[in-house]
């Protein structure tokens, strides 16, 4: 199969999107670092909030290495555009994979997180419905 250079170009549009999907998903983990923070400072029992601490250590873990393979994606496929413009097929094609393989596990990773606060949240539920 021959890869054409509008091959990589679809997926600028869907890791530009992701990207910022995840930047958001970043800056609301900040947040809540941010008044867990304050939080902690203020409580006289800290021990309550260790769990909620190491779950968004955890998850702002997660995040990094979904930003990371996101961007590594994107490079990529610019590197696969460039090698496609200069007339290295080969080359195109595996740097094409590559990118691939990265967007892969950027979303492997995304799932993950994505359970893992699913399940903070439903902690924080059953903490309700138990008052």
């Amino acid at each position: 199969m021959q890869l054409e250079i509008s091959t990589p170009a679809l997926l600028f549009p869907a890791i530009t999107l992701l990207l910022l999907a995840y930047t958001n998903r970043f800056l609301a983990l900040a947040t809540l670092i941010r008044n867990l923070h304050a939080k902690y400072q203020t409580s006289e029992s800290k021990h309550l909030l260790v769990n909620q601490i190491k779950s968004l250590r955890k998850r702002l873990n997660f995040v990094r290495r979904m930003q990371a393979f996101g961007v590594l994606s994107f490079l990529l496929t610019v590197a696969c555009m460039f090698a496609l413009f200069q007339e290295g097929f080969v080359l195109a094609n595996y740097l094409f994979g590559g990118s691939l393989l990265s967007l892969l596990i950027s979303l492997s990773y995304s799932l993950v997180e994505i359970q893992i606060s699913t399940r903070a949240l439903n902690l924080e539920l059953s903490d309700m419905e138990g008052e």
